[in-house]
This record gives C-alpha cells, sequence and structure tokens, in this order.
C-alpha cells in the first residue's frame, strides 16, 4: 500500500506564553482524499494548519512533540524544503500570499525558488493559471482582482510547485455565490489530497466525504461527513451550528 499523504501523529504544542493549543493529535489523510477539519474559535485548528510544513513545532524552535509525514517523509529540519514543497497552504486572506508586481510572477515565485529550469517554470506557471481559470489575467496587478480572484491566484501558485498535499484555510469566506461555486468546482476537480480548515460546514458537506472535529486542541471526532454533520448533540457540545433548515447534499465525493 502505498503511504499516507498526510500523517500527524502524537502532535501537542504549547505557545512561549503557556496556552497549550494541541494535545496529542493524530490524523491521516489518504491520497486524492478530501478531508474538513471544523471546529469552534481557538479549537486549535489554525495551529494544526501551521504545523503541517513547519511554520510550527520543532523544527520551528518550537516547543512541539509529535511527528508530521508527508508521503512517508518524516518532517525534519533536512527535509523541511521538501516538505513545504509536497504541502501547499492557501492562506485565509490572499494578500498575505500575493506580493509581486503581476500575477505571473506571484505564480512562479515558488517553481522559481525550487531552481526549476526557466522552461519548466513558464509551464508550470501556464498550467497552474489555467486550471484555476485564470489564464487572461497572468499580467495584471494582483491588488487589481477581485477577492475571489486573489484566492484563486493564490491556489494556482500552491499549485504551480506540484504538491501532495493542498492545505485550504477558511476557502469559502469573503466569497460571492458565484466565486464560492466556481471554487468548489476547482477543488472538485484537483487530483491532489485536500486539507480543508473551515468553520462553513455545508461547504464541507459539499466538498469532503470525511470531517474531523476539533476542540480544545484535541480530535473528539473523526469519520464520514454525512455523519459528523448529523450528529446534533455533537455539533452543539461543540459550538457548532449548521443553517436553519439544511439539508445534506446527495454527492459522490471521494
Amino acid at each position: 500500500m502505498s503511504a499516507p499523504a498526510l500523517e500527524v501523529r502524537g502532535l501537542a504544542f504549547a505557545y512561549p506564553d503557556g496556552h497549550q493549543a494541541l494535545f496529542g493529535v493524530d490524523l491521516t489523510v489518504r491520497p486524492g482524499e478530501r478531508v474538513a477539519v471544523i471546529g469552534p474559535n481557538g479549537a486549535g485548528k489554525t495551529t494544526l494548519l501551521l504545523h503541517l510544513n513547519g511554520i510550527l513545532g520543532a523544527v520551528a524552535g518550537g516547543t512541539g512533540t509529535g511527528t508530521v509525514r508527508v508521503g512517508g517523509l518524516l518532517l525534519e529540519r533536512r527535509s523541511l524544503a521538501e516538505i513545504r514543497r509536497r504541502v501547499g497552504i492557501v492562506f485565509q486572506d490572499p494578500d498575505d500570499q500575493l506580493f509581486l508586481p503581476t500575477v505571473e510572477r506571484d505564480v512562479a515565485f515558488g517553481p522559481a525558488n525550487m531552481d526549476l529550469p526557466r522552461e519548466e517554470i513558464v509551464r508550470r506557471v501556464a498550467d497552474a493559471l489555467d486550471r484555476v481559470g485564470m489564464s487572461d489575467v497572468a499580467d495584471r496587478h494582483p491588488s487589481h482582482l477581485s477577492f475571489g480572484q486573489k484566492r484563486r491566484v493564490a491556489i494556482a501558485g500552491v499549485l504551480a510547485t506540484d504538491p501532495h498535499v493542498l492545505v485550504l484555510d477558511e476557502p469559502s469566506s469573503n466569497l460571492d455565490p458565484q466565486a464560492r461555486r466556481e471554487l468548489a468546482e476547482l477543488v472538485q476537480g484537483l487530483d491532489q489530497s485536500v486539507l480543508m480548515v473551515t468553520h462553513d460546514l455545508p461547504y464541507a458537506a459539499q466538498l469532503c466525504s470525511r470531517c474531523l472535529v476539533l476542540d480544545g486542541g484535541r480530535v473528539v471526532a473523526d469519520g464520514p461527513t454525512e455523519v459528523i454533520l448529523g450528529d446534533e448533540r455533537l455539533l452543539a457540545a461543540h459550538r457548532l451550528e449548521l443553517p436553519y433548515g439544511w439539508r445534506l447534499p446527495e454527492r459522490d465525493c471521494r
């Protein structure tokens, strides 16, 4: 059997002020699987996300314990560059990732830092922009784009590095209905494993066949999305709510 796309074991972390954010988190994501991580504010979702490519944790000089493996490769100092290639994180605010004068240069930033040949960088940029439907804005300044367009460009910048796992932080936030639908179609068409951190429970149901509930730095539930979101007591116990009258969609999701 192939190695899990992402495997987290016994992950614990305390911030310098002594706040313990994670308590022995275990998580496995299979190749091609899409998994939603949900939970109330302060549950540890962002802390978990930042451990997946070494932004936080022991490798970054923090107080974390536990292990992270991506495609079987252990996250440690000597593997950090490769892990960051394999795990692409798209943050909630795309302006945190877009900082160069043109869309094309922003998307090229990751591949250029991998010391790839110029021809390969050009190919990857063109392919990534095509996959997110943004080829026609390659020469524009990112600040001139809509929020939804910026988010798709940020995803293109990550896809251009050919990651094994795509991590999305609140991907549906601040999107209008059309941009929300377009992003869902984009995510559904990806071959990569996807880990989606979100408060948007209907979006989790639409895109992910599996759902993990994180609260108080611990995994309190992990199972099929329809089971997790259909458990009203579980949701209420962890300050999660579905929109009034909303029902789980019928879908075929990996």
